[in-house]
């Protein structure tokens, strides 16, 4: 197994595709797939067959005709082009629901849309032929957000290290994590099973000095990030003149059409915002953009040598400001996810990530189950050795549960001897027996206290969303139905499981 699939499997994080992806998914892989097994696809799900005429009728296709059908729309566009298109809505969906934290999830995928449609309007425009190159460029940063799904307090380090040393984003995740963004989307896509015209662009697209003729995709792609940045970013003016100096140089595209196809990139980039359900906010048109930066321009009547000391004063400032905020975000950083004493996710997350997984289950129906855990007796081991003793049992309780796991469960301390594990996926039954299995483990701890043989059992309370179904605030109903299990487990004699 490689790091980066190491680096992937640490998630509890990452959202499971939903049905209709892995078949869309499978029509993506597969060289034979007819329309119409791609439409039965397709139309299995009301909202994507919408979505999907919506945007072929949009003006980033700019058919000459209206379509009302997936067939007319494969006529026109072609089958690949419409898997593309599909698994374009699958992705974005189901990435929509993930909790946040730190992380701004709605500019994530304005960048991203705004990027695809500029790969898709640039393709045209230099007669690159590429059917695949919306999706790729929607997903050529999918490997930032898995760094912050995987491991955010350390992608958060990154990102205060980064204010610092004013490194390339990617030099700075190599850094910190040994590969950078490039490297683990195009790995995680590969594990999808996507083709090598997907994820390979994507490995290559920030390396720009070695572009050469059969990396014209990933060239595409490097520009149309810096045409996002445009409409998302401080820098506006110097991406547009790396912009122009890229177009004019690699593809001969004249100076005065660049503004022209910039500008017409922003109004359709706000258009498919719309479609995905991404708020474009205020996202202002190019030409807009220029003229305020050129008015800022008038407005500066500063001597050479005055700029120059204010640059310099100001880059001091913000090099102390980054040292002090990241002083701050350290010490912040453990108290936003992680339990001082055990070392598990705290309670604040474990609400946070719970609403998330409860949404994602309605979402695609499947179940979710949740295990309330509280050490029997534990008062007595307080009283009886101390509240250190008392502080070791927490720890190799946890210690213990977090081996007994899945990758994808989430354990958290609830708060004092009590704990809460999240199953995502997992029905009432399978939920019982790790439970069990849970219990068991603990049962059989080893541990000594002052040359004492101590034994550790756990009494567990089980809950799901399969008996929940229509209550209107299934996150309370679900913690309140494992609590109540768990008092009926202490109240039958302790170190059980109760649903």
């Amino acid at each position: 197994m490689t790091d980066l699939q190491e680096f992937i499997n640490q998630t509890t994080r990452l959202p499971t595709p939903p049905a209709i992806a892995l078949k869309i998914l499978e029509a993506v892989r597969s060289d034979e797939i007819n329309f119409e097994e791609l439409a039965d696809i397709v139309m299995a799900d009301p909202v994507l067959t919408a979505q999907v005429l919506k945007i072929a009728n949009s003006s980033l296709y700019s058919l000459p005709k209206q379509v009302t059908s997936l067939s007319q729309a494969t006529g026109l566009l072609g089958t690949q082009t419409l898997k593309n298109i599909a698994l374009s809505f699958v992705i974005v969906d189901s990435f929509k629901d993930i909790p946040q934290g730190g992380f701004d999830l709605d500019l994530f995928w304005k960048r991203s849309i705004s990027t695809a449609v500029s790969a898709k309007t640039l393709a045209k425009k230099t007669g690159i032929a590429d059917e695949d190159i919306f999706i790729t460029a929607l997903l050529q940063d999918i490997g930032i957000l898995i760094f912050f799904l995987v491991d955010a307090p350390a992608f958060t380090e990154m990102l205060d290290k980064n204010r610092i040393t004013g490194k390339r984003f990617y030099e700075a995740e190599k850094d910190q994590f040994g590969f950078d963004h490039t490297e683990l989307g195009s790995h995680l896509l590969k594990s999808w099973n996507l083709p090598e015209t997907i994820y390979n662009p994507i490995r290559y697209h920030h390396t720009s000095e070695t572009f050469d003729n059969q990396h014209g995709p990933a060239q595409l792609l490097n520009i149309s990030d810096k045409i996002s940045s445009i409409y998302h970013s401080s820098q506006s003016n110097k991406k547009f003149a790396e912009v122009h100096n890229s177009l004019a140089k690699n593809f001969g595209v004249e100076h005065e059409q660049i503004d022209e196809l910039i500008d017409s990139i922003g109004e359709k980039a706000r258009e498919v915002m719309g479609l995905f359900a991404v708020d474009p906010g205020e996202m202002k048109p190019f030409s807009q953009l220029m003229q305020e930066a050129n008015d800022e321009l008038r407005r500066l009547n500063f001597s050479y040598e005055q700029v120059v000391l204010e640059l310099k004063q100001a880059k001091q400032t913000a090099e102390q400001l980054a040292l002090n905020l990241k002083e701050a975000n350290d010490k912040l950083r453990k108290l936003a996810f992680r339990d001082d004493l055990t070392g598990l996710y705290n309670h604040r997350y474990f609400q946070e990530i719970l609403e998330a997984e409860i949404q994602r289950s309605i979402r695609y129906k499947h179940s979710v189950s949740l295990l309330l855990l509280d050490v029997d007796f534990f008062k007595r081991v307080n009283d009886t050795y101390g509240h250190p003793a008392g502080d070791h049992v927490l720890r190799q309780v946890s210690l213990k549960m977090a081996k007994l796991v899945r990758h994808c469960d989430i354990v958290a301390r609830y708060g004092g001897e009590e704990f809460a594990i999240i199953l995502p996926e997992i029905k009432k039954s399978g939920a019982k027996v790790l439970a069990q299995r849970i219990r068991r483990g603990i049962e059989q701890l080893e541990l000594t206290i002052n040359s004492q043989q101590l034994k550790i059992t756990v009494s567990v309370g089980v809950s799901s969303t399969d008996d929940i179904e229509g209550v209107k605030d299934a996150r309370p109903a679900l913690i309140s139905n494992a609590d109540q299990a768990l008092y009926t487990a202490k109240r039958n004699g302790r170190n059980r499981v109760e649903i």
